[in-house]
C-alpha cells in the first residue's frame, strides 16, 4: 500500500522547520517565509549545494535562500551576467567562439575567438551591452539540463573550446575552472536561454534575464587560452554586475577613486619607482625616494623583529635542486618555480621561499626545549615565476621581498605563540594606517594533507582560541588550508573600501617532518617541533603598492619620502630658506629646497602634487621674526608661525616628541 506525500518539511538554517505542498520550490520556500525574501532570492542552497531557484525540493532537505546581495548572490548575478554576454556576442558575432565566463570578485568576464582574427572595438562594447539589456527585457527562462558527453560534444559541435572542456571533465583532466563550466564526468549540465543559445555550466543560474540588469561592461583585454603563451589569444570582455543601480554606482564611483590611486601611475608622478623594459617583467627598480619608503618600511620592521625576540638570519638566492626536492617544492610548487639552472656541480633554482633555507639552520645542530621557542627573522628575496598575462605592477610581480619569519616552538607553546603573532601582526598593520580587518580560517582538506588527525586538531584549536582570545570575528573557510596544516589570513580594507590579503599566519608540521627536525624534551627523549610560517606585509614590494594606493600618494608624515619642503619667495630669500633647511634637516628630518627660479605658485603647485606634508613658505617677514608660512597638505595656510613652534608641530605629526632635541 502506497501512501501520497501531499507536504513535506524542510529544514531552515536556524533548524527550524517549515511545511510546504509536495513539489514546492526554494522559491516557493523563500515566498512562504517573506514576500521580501522571494523577491531578494536568486538561488538556494540544498544539503550544502547551490542549486537553481526553481528546483523542487524533497522532504527533509535543510535549505537556505541565497539572496541578491550576499557574497553568494552576486556571484550567481555575475555567473548569470556573463552567459547573457556571450549570447549577446554570438548573435551579433557570426561565427563567434566562446570559451569560458567565470564570476570574479566584483565581476566576471568572458574570452571570445572572432573570426578572421578580428578584436573589439569600444563601440563594439557598448553594443553588446545594448543586445544584453535587450536579453534582459525579453525575460527569458535559464534552464537547465543533463546530458552525456557524447551529446554535449554533438550540441557543440561547432565550439571548439566547450568541446575541449568537456573533453578534459569526462577525462578526469578537469581543473576547477573546467567543472565549473560543465558539472561532472557522469553529466555534463547545460543551460539554454533560447531555442538558439545553449551554454555549458554547472549552474545555479537566475531562473531567468528579468533579474538581471545593473551591470556594465568594463574593457577588452587579451587573454591566452588557459594562460598558455602558446595558445590561441582570445578576446577577454570584463564586465561587472550588482544587485541593485545604487550598488553599481557605488562600484563604479570607487573604480574611478582606484584608478586616481593606481600604484603604478602614483608611481611615476612620483618618481618612487620603475619597470624598465629591459629587466623584463614583472620586476621594478626602487628610485631614491621610493628607497626611502621602502627603508623605513624595512627598519620598522627590523627593530620590531628584533625588539620581539626574533633572531635575525640570512640566506642565499639560490639553492641545489636537492633542498627543494626534500622541501616538496619540487612536487607540490614547480609551476611556480624558475625553471633549473645546470652548473657544473648540480642544478639550481632561484628559490621560491626562504623556509626550506631556516629549516637547515635549525637542523645545524641539536636542539633542546630550552632554545624554544626559536624565532627566525629574514628579509628574503624570493622569486616565483608568474606568467605574463597576471603581472600587475608591485602586486603581482616576479621578485620580491618577503619580511618572512619562522618560529619553532613545542605543541605546548603553539597556543601562546600564536596569540602573541596575532597581536604582532595587528599592531604592525595598524602602525600603517590600517584598521578594518577580516579574518578568514582555513581548515583542513582530509583528501590533501599530511599529519595526525590529533595535531590537526591541536593546531587548529589553538588559531581559533587566538581569534577568540582577541575578540575577533572570523569566517572559516572548510577545507581551504594547506597541505601542511591550517592558517588564518589577515585581509585588510583600503581607504576606498578594497580587500587586500596580506598577512598570513600558517601551522606547519611537514617541514619539520622532511627536514627531520627535532628537539630534546625535559624527559630527554626526541620530538618534533611545530614550525609557523608568518609573513607580517606579505611581501614590501605588495605591501608598498596597497599602502601607496591606500593613501593615494599622500603618506603619512613619518613614512613620506619628503617631509617638509622649503620655498623662498624670491632670490633674495634664499639663505633664510637654506637656514630653516638646515635646521629641520640637522633634527633628522627628510627636508629639501626648491631654489626660486620659477613663480612662487607654480613651485607650491608643484609641491602639492608630489604629496609634500608641508610646504614652507619664507619671505622678507619671516627673516625679520624667524618664522615660516606654514601650507600643510589638506590644510589651510597660516602665516607667521615661529620656527620653534613648526618643530613641536611637526614632531608631533611624526610622533617623535620624546626624542625632539630642542630647537635653540
Amino acid at each position: 500500500m502506497t501512501t501520497n506525500i501531499s507536504t513535506i518539511t524542510i529544514r531552515l538554517p536556524d533548524d527550524s522547520t517549515r511545511e510546504l505542498p509536495s513539489g514546492s520550490t526554494g522559491f516557493d520556500l523563500a515566498m512562504s517565509i517573506g514576500k521580501r525574501l522571494g523577491q531578494a532570492a536568486v538561488a538556494t542552497v540544498v544539503n550544502g549545494i547551490e542549486t537553481d531557484l526553481g528546483v523542487s525540493l524533497v522532504d527533509g532537505a535543510k535549505v537556505s535562500i541565497i539572496t541578491a546581495d550576499s557574497d553568494a548572490g552576486r556571484h550567481v548575478l555575475r555567473h548569470s551576467t556573463a552567459h547573457v554576454l556571450a549570447q549577446a556576442v554570438v548573435q551579433l558575432f557570426v561565427g563567434a567562439k566562446f570559451s569560458i565566463g567565470p564570476a570574479i570578485e566584483d565581476g566576471f568576464y568572458y574570452d571570445f575567438e572572432l573570426p578572421n582574427s578580428t578584436t573589439f572595438s569600444d563601440d563594439d562594447l557598448a553594443k553588446i551591452q545594448q543586445r544584453m539589456q535587450e536579453i534582459v527585457k525579453a525575460d527569458q527562462p535559464f534552464v537547465r539540463s543533463e546530458m552525456s558527453a557524447r551529446d554535449a560534444l554533438k550540441l557543440f559541435s561547432d565550439q571548439p573550446y566547450k568541446c575541449e572542456i568537456i573533453e578534459r571533465v569526462t577525462q578526469g583532466d578537469a581543473d576547477s575552472s573546467d567543472a565549473g563550466e560543465a558539472g561532472s564526468a557522469d553529466a555534463v549540465s547545460v543551460y539554454r536561454n533560447t531555442d538558439d543559445f545553449v551554454d555549458l555550466c554547472r549552474g545555479p543560474h537566475v531562473p531567468s534575464t528579468s533579474r538581471l540588469g545593473h551591470f556594465a561592461l568594463m574593457k577588452v583585454a587579451g587573454a591566452y587560452w588557459r594562460g598558455n603563451e602558446k595558445g590561441p589569444m582570445l578576446q577577454r570582455i570584463y564586465g561587472t554586475a550588482w544587485e541593485s543601480k545604487a550598488a553599481l554606482a557605488e562600484h563604479l564611483h570607487r573604480l574611478e577613486e582606484a584608478e586616481k590611486r593606481d600604484h603604478r601611475r602614483l608611481a611615476v608622478e612620483m618618481d618612487l619607482l620603475s619597470f624598465p623594459q629591459e629587466l623584463g617583467g614583472g620586476l621594478a627598480v626602487w628610485h631614491p625616494k621610493g628607497g626611502i619608503v621602502r627603508k623605513l618600511m624595512e627598519d620598522y620592521s627590523r627593530e620590531r623583529h628584533q625588539n620581539g625576540g626574533y633572531k635575525f638570519v640570512f640566506t642565499p638566492h639560490l639553492a641545489n635542486a636537492h633542498l627543494f626536492e626534500t622541501s616538496g617544492h619540487l612536487q607540490f610548487y614547480k609551476d611556480g618555480m624558475y625553471p633549473p639552472m645546470e652548473m657544473d656541480n648540480g642544478t639550481y633554482y632561484p628559490k621560491p621561499m626562504n623556509c626550506p633555507m631556516h629549516c637547515l639552520i635549525y637542523r645545524d645542530r641539536q636542539r633542546s626545549y630550552r632554545e624554544l621557542p626559536l624565532r627566525l627573522f629574514e628579509l628574503g628575496t624570493v622569486y616565483r615565476y608568474e606568467r605574463a598575462g597576471t603581472l600587475h605592477g608591485l602586486l603581482r610581480i616576479r621578485g620580491f621581498t618577503q619580511d618572512d619569519s619562522h618560529i619553532f616552538c613545542t605543541e605546548e607553546q603553539m597556543a601562546d605563540e600564536i596569540a602573541s603573532l596575532l597581536d604582532f601582526v595587528l599592531s604592525v598593520l595598524r602602525r600603517f594606517g590600517f584598521n578594518d580587518f577580516d579574518f578568514k580560517l582555513s581548515t583542513r582538506n582530509l583528501e590533501k594533507s599530511v599529519g595526525s588527525d590529533e595535531i590537526w586538531g591541536k593546531a587548529t584549536e589553538a588559531l581559533t582560541e587566538a581569534l577568540n582570545r582577541h575578540g575577533l570575528k572570523y569566517t572559516v573557510s572548510p577545507g581551504d588550508a594547506a597541505f601542511y596544516g591550517p592558517k588564518i589570513d589577515i585581509d585588510v580594507r583600503d581607504a576606498i573600501g578594497r580587500k587586500w590579503q596580506l598577512s598570513t599566519i600558517q601551522c606547519d608540521f611537514n617541514l619539520p617532518e622532511r627536514f627531520g627536525l627535532e628537539y630534546i624534551a625535559t624527559d630527554n627523549a626526541r620530538k618534533r617541533p611545530i614550525m609557523l610560517h608568518r609573513a607580517l606585509f606579505g611581501s614590501i614590494e605588495r605591501f608598498f603598492g596597497v599602502l601607496l594606493e591606500h593613501y593615494g600618494g599622500a603618506f603619512p608624515t613619518w613614512l613620506a619620502p619628503i617631509q617638509v619642503r622649503v620655498l623662498a619667495v624670491a632670490s633674495a630669500h634664499e639663505q633664510y630658506a637654506l637656514e630653516v633647511t638646515e635646521t629641520l634637516s640637522k633634527l633628522g628630518y627628510r627636508v629639501d629646497q626648491l631654489v626660486a627660479d620659477e613663480q612662487l605658485g607654480k613651485r607650491i603647485r608643484a609641491s602639492k602634487l608630489e604629496r609634500i606634508p608641508y610646504v614652507l613658505v619664507v619671505g622678507d617677514d619671516d627673516i625679520a621674526g624667524a618664522t615660516v608660512g606654514v601650507n600643510p597638505r589638506g590644510g589651510d595656510v597660516i602665516r607667521g608661525v615661529s620656527l620653534n613652534d613648526f618643530i613641536q608641530q611637526l614632531a608631533a605629526d611624526v610622533g617623535q616628541e620624546n626624542n625632539l632635541q630642542k630647537h635653540v
